[in-house]
């Protein structure tokens, strides 16, 4: 069952709110300004960098061999990256010879959802039902439960043990002939899974823990059911025995003996060893908990990754036997490394491509705070209006398509301004552009607003017909 919660806003607390909200929509229209500038910029200067390092690079034939000559120059290599470093998790004592060495928790716990929905009352209060819901889930982190709005869920969540999460790299990572500097070595993505082969004693001493918790929790668990009775060792041969036996007869003796240690051996390692109840290994997974395919709130499950040697291609400048950033005239750096074997055109091109998604993607973003910092600033007319809220229905509709206009002209002025600066042609054609939405709102929008108005005034002001009076009938007569 969803868990609802009902508050009521009442109209003045609105209008004191939407007064407040003037100051916030000022300072989102400023930052939506200014990221909208140094976007811009920022496309542009990537994209000058990008066109002088196209055409600065050299190919390196043979990265498994010094060259002299290649000495600060940005170079386009293909080799394997390799090192001999060896990484451990001193925590759970694993380790492994590898690039990187990534450990990740995961916690199972209850998660709240909530979704609201708001209705304006005549008179200009807001009720807004809340609504709460419940679901399990694999978190990165455990959950406050006591905060929770339904108090059927409250306190519900614990966890057997926490871990953090863990991120270590190698130091020594060559590349043909050469040595990757820091940053290139975290562009390294070749993970693979890292198989758990743990000490049997550590794996005790999480299990004991991890079974103390979860009886704190769930409480005390019944008894697993005891393995079958296994047979008893067989006894050694007597040498009273064996002295009155032949050689031939000893030899066979002696190989029945072999397969008697052998059998008791095992008996012992098996008697010695106990199923462990609370923690599990597949993979390289160690699971916390009773039944790892049935999780229960509490369990925990950790990751562990290593990142092997792979091919890759690196794209910077020769800094002695390692590697430093490209920096182009305008102040711009640039180095990367890529999975597989590259071309150096395909690496600028894939690049040129990432610096245009960033560059509609923060347009996109910039125009949103732009006009929702100008909503925020004009949105105090439609909460005034709330009083009754079918006129302010019609208002915040003209307020929100003015904001939009305005929002984009504004935006579009500001990108042509830029682009005026940096780039001046597509500047002049932006600011044409802006030019015409202002006089298609000006000329045209001011009339649509002024029909719509007056649709809604005489719909409201028709008068409400009189029900009909029912038909006469032999049984009313």
């Amino acid at each position: 069952m969803a868990y609802q919660e009902v508050t009521t806003t009442g109209y003045g607390t609105r209008v004191g709110n939407s007064f407040k909200a003037i100051g916030t929509g000022f300072l989102m229209f400023i930052a939506g300004t200014a990221l909208l500038w140094w976007n811009e910029g920022r496309a542009v200067k990537t994209e000058k960098m990008l066109d002088e390092a196209g055409s600065a690079y050299v190919e390196m034939e043979n990265p498994n061999k010094k060259d002299a000559s290649l000495e600060g120059e940005l170079i386009c290599g293909t080799a394997m990256a390799t090192t001999e470093d060896s990484l451990s998790d001193a925590q759970f004592g694993i380790g492994a010879k590898a690039i990187a060495l990534r450990r990740t928790v995961e916690y199972y716990q209850w998660v709240e959802h909530e979704q609201s929905k708001s209705e304006d009352k005549l008179g200009g209060k807001q009720v807004t039902t809340t609504t709460y819901t419940y679901s399990k889930e694999w978190v990165g982190r455990p959950v406050e439960s006591g905060s929770f709005k339904d108090p059927a869920y409250q306190n519900k969540n614990m966890v057997l043990t926490t871990f953090e999460n863990a991120e270590q790299y190698a130091e020594n990572v060559s590349w043909g002939a050469y040595k990757l500097s820091e940053s290139l070595i975290h562009s390294i993505s070749s993970r693979e899974g890292l198989e758990l082969a743990m000490a049997e004693d550590l794996l005790r001493q999480f299990d004991k823990s991890t079974q103390a918790a979860y009886e704190r929790f769930y409480g005390v668990q019944p008894k697993q059911q005891q393995p079958t009775q296994q047979p008893a060792p067989q006894p050694a041969i007597p040498d009273s025995v064996r002295a009155l036996l032949s050689d031939s007869a000893k030899a066979v003796l002696d190989s029945i003996q072999a397969v008697n240690d052998s059998i008791n051996k095992a008996m012992a390692n098996a008697e010695n060893k106990k199923d462990l109840e609370y923690v599990h290994q597949a993979s390289n997974v160690l699971y916390f908990g009773r039944v790892p395919g049935s999780p229960e709130v509490g369990d925990v499950r950790v990751t562990f990754e290593i990142v092997v040697p792979a091919k890759c291609t690196v794209m910077a400048v020769v800094d002695g036997d390692s590697f430093k950033p490209y920096k182009a005239k305008n102040g711009k750096r640039f180095q990367t490394l890529v999975m597989g074997k590259k071309s150096g055109d395909e690496i600028i091109d894939a690049e040129k491509e990432a610096n245009n998604m960033i560059l509609w993607a923060l347009r996109i973003l910039g125009i949103m705070i732009v006009i929702g910092g100008l909503k925020g600033i004009f949105g105090f007319i439609e909460t005034l209006l709330k009083v009754v809220p079918f006129l302010a229905g019609i208002f915040g509709w003209g307020i929100g398509v003015v904001c939009t206009v305005v929002g984009i002209a504004w935006s579009l002025i500001v990108i042509a301004l830029a682009w005026l600066f940096y780039r001046p042609l597509l500047g002049i054609s932006l600011l044409v552009l802006a030019g015409f939405l202002i006089w298609v709102f000006a000329f045209k929008g001011k009339d649509k607003l002024k029909e719509l108005a007056s649709k809604a005034t005489n719909k409201s002001a028709q008068p409400v017909p009189a029900p009909a009076e029912p038909a006469q009938t032999p049984e009313n007569v």
